[in-house]
């Protein structure tokens, strides 16, 4: 654990439909890690390569992505049984999250795509909002995902949407590997 602490932790909410939302979390990371501090992003639903997996390589033990899923499809094309593993597999991230915040092991902890979650009711928003209540004073959580419930967004310090105006998507451009993944 790094031997600077924040004053004080402040919650953090990127959301929105648009682009950029776990960008900017790792932007945050960033800079949190330059200045002599431990970042840990737990990446929820997301199974598939991407470019930050490996930039943060580098900067490890100081910065690290932890992921616990496999999946590669989104998680309403999977069927009944892949949804079960996924569920499974969120279980173990989420107690993993806790353990995070129970034995302060980093400064800043991001829930890449936590919304999501609660979206497609894997976990309760009363279970964000316990960890939220919770955390550790001194450490600094943001977490990401489009539709953030009222409950999450009236407990974050910081509440950032990110809105889509145009995308390429719209004229059939696909995720592409380096920009969107």
């Amino acid at each position: 654990m790094a031997e600077k602490r924040l004053a004080e932790g402040l919650v953090h909410v990127y959301t929105g439909d648009g682009k950029g939302k776990t960008t900017a979390a790792l932007g945050q990371a960033l800079r949190t890690v330059g200045c002599g501090y431990k970042v840990f992003m737990v990446q929820f639903l997301k199974g598939g390569d991407s470019g930050e997996l490996h930039s943060v390589k580098n900067l490890e033990p100081d910065f690290q992505i932890f992921r616990f899923d496999t999946a590669k499809k989104f998680f309403w094309t999977l069927t009944d049984e892949e949804k079960q593993v996924v569920k499974s597999n969120i279980d173990k991230a989420f107690a993993f999250v806790e353990e995070v915040l129970q034995q302060e092991s980093c400064d800043l902890l991001i829930m890449d795509e936590i919304m999501g979650v609660l979206s497609n009711k894997i976990l309760t928003v009363q279970q964000v909002c316990d960890l939220i209540k919770n955390k550790p004073k001194h450490m600094e959580l943001i977490l990401t995902g489009r539709n953030v419930p009222q409950e999450i967004a009236e407990l974050a310090d910081y509440v950032s949407e990110i809105k889509m105006i145009k995308h390429p998507f719209q004229k059939g451009i696909g995720a592409r590997e380096g920009i969107e993944h």
